[in-house]
């Protein structure tokens, strides 16, 4: 579907769409880390999720609350999140579930709304690259209405060298810049040659290797992350 008209941030700013080979994959976990590593050389650092589904039995959406506390300042959960879904399914059937129809120019406008003011804005996705908001639209039509470079998340496990580089062919063949890719371990042990056949195959920079680690906090994570290329 044709992208809406450009809506890049101002060029003093930074913007980075994080998305992931799968749902689980820890998506949330590097977004909050990589706030927390942006926080060396900036000041300002919104981490947003535009849309969530599936809230907890105490009516939270964890994803969010990791998010607006990753951020600098603090956001409330409205300057986080625009659409909050329960059903814990994929957003577009949760939203139809609930009789709402997501609307790809409000968010477009949401993510710029609270980008202002900021040194960088991490959005992150839900679920994959491909996943649909729409009848004729989903993540990847959002990626390119942004125009904000990508970075993909791997979780490392059986099946991620297969999800990684078909994630990777389909952002690169619409033609959008990818910041690199970090790779995150999701059990104590790795199914062996993943990380080492990712690192061979993969066409874009490895960004970090963050370790299995019950708990973790973000800034702790954050000490395995690299930032991308001119964000320095």
């Amino acid at each position: 579907m044709k992208a809406l008209q450009n809506s890049c941030i101002p060029p003093q700013q930074r913007g980075l769409f994080i998305t992931g080979t799968d749902t689980g994959v820890g998506k949330t976990a590097v977004t909050a880390a990589l706030a927390q590593r942006c926080l060396q050389v900036m000041a300002r650092v919104a981490a947003l999720k535009p849309i969530v589904s599936g809230s907890e039995a105490s009516g939270q959406w964890t994803d969010v609350e990791i998010l607006r506390g990753a951020s600098t300042p603090p956001r409330s959960f409205a300057e986080t999140c625009l659409y909050a879904l329960d059903p814990p399914i994929a957003p577009h059937w949760a939203a139809a579930q609930s009789g709402l129809v997501l609307n790809r120019h409000q968010i477009q406008q949401f993510i710029m709304t609270q980008a202002v003011g900021m040194d960088a804005v991490l959005v992150e996705g839900a679920g994959g690259f491909l996943v649909p908001l729409g009848e004729d639209w989903g993540f990847a039509d959002l990626a390119l209405d942004l125009q904000f470079p990508v970075l993909l998340v791997v979780g490392l496990r059986l099946g991620a060298i297969n999800h990684a580089l078909l994630s990777v062919e389909a952002i690169l063949a619409r033609g959008l810049p990818m910041a690199g890719w970090v790779a995150n371990h999701l059990h104590p042990d790795l199914a062996p040659g993943t990380l080492e056949t990712l690192q061979r195959l993969m066409p874009i920079p490895c960004l970090g290797e963050i370790p299995f680690q019950v708990e973790a906090s973000s800034t702790w994570r954050s000490q395995f992350l690299t930032l991308p290329t001119g964000w320095h």
